[in-house]
């Protein structure tokens, strides 16, 4: 029998699939409207003088701010985005390990559950000094802090989707003489990865921030540490700068997140 194509070529049917019949571009155009008109109201209320300068730099000000500042800002960028990627990293196969070992013990499960819960009632901005009095004033400090920020939601991330992997599937694994490293590789680690990616989009939003938080409590180079120098000059456009290239990073590492969530869940589609 000859091979017939059944993938849905016909575009009123691809409409139908898609209700609002709208190309991706098309749907985000409200929401770019409205950030537009939030800065051309901003850009009024600054230039009209009704809130003074210091208080709220005009956006036209901070963008000049930031062009003056770039290759300055790009060096600062680069050391805030090199601890923010080792302290994820170092989370991430730390997550994986750790999740797999209480997966199978529950004993340490329930001895370890509480220590975890116990670092996210910590504030970060406590924590912070300490790890820069206890590792010194480079890097290590704030990796760790973004480590120690990361780390919760991935493990419980992955731990919550390892237990919630069908039973029966196990089971009939198992039947078939499957090993722990064929039930991971083929069941739990494919079933978890929803739940990972919900971890981790929630490891990233915090990851930059907690590495901005750490240069500003102590540090060398960073974006905390150019925030801590422009304050003190009173250089608030430049304050305002900085403060929108970390919303802006952040941002873009959740971006990044999305787009692997999409790749390694294709199937879901």
């Amino acid at each position: 029998m000859p091979f017939r194509n059944t993938e849905n070529t016909n575009p009123r049917l691809s409409v139908e699939a898609n209700p609002q019949g709208l190309r991706p571009h098309r749907r985000e155009a409200p929401r770019f409207l409205l950030v537009f008109l939030l800065l051309v109201l901003w850009q009024t209320v600054s230039g009209l003088g009704l809130v003074p300068p210091y208080m709220l730099p005009s956006p036209l000000r901070i963008v000049r701010a930031l062009a003056h500042d770039l290759p300055l800002l790009a060096r600062h960028t680069g050391i805030t985005l090199l601890e923010t990627t080792a302290g994820l990293s170092l989370s991430l196969a730390a997550s994986f390990v750790l999740a797999i070992l209480m997966d199978n013990a529950a004993f340490l499960r329930k001895q370890l559950m509480p220590i975890l819960l116990f670092t996210q009632t910590v504030p970060t901005i406590a924590l912070a000094p300490l790890l820069v009095l206890w590792l010194g004033y480079g890097a290590s400090p704030k990796i760790a802090l973004v480590f120690i920020t990361c780390f919760f939601p991935l493990t419980v991330g992955l731990l919550g989707g390892f237990q919630s992997t069908d039973e029966d599937a196990v089971q009939l694994l198992k039947s078939m003489g499957a090993t722990k490293r064929h039930l991971y590789r083929y069941l739990k680690l494919p079933s978890s990865l929803p739940s990972f990616f919900s971890g981790l989009r929630i490891a990233g939003s915090y990851a930059i921030i907690a590495a901005v938080v750490a240069e500003w409590l102590g540090g060398n180079s960073g974006l905390g540490v150019y925030m801590i120098r422009v304050r003190k000059s009173y250089a608030f456009d430049k304050m305002f700068a900085v403060i929108l290239l970390t919303a802006a990073l952040s941002l873009l590492l959740m971006r990044a997140i999305e787009a692997l969530e999409k790749r390694a869940l294709r199937w879901k589609d």
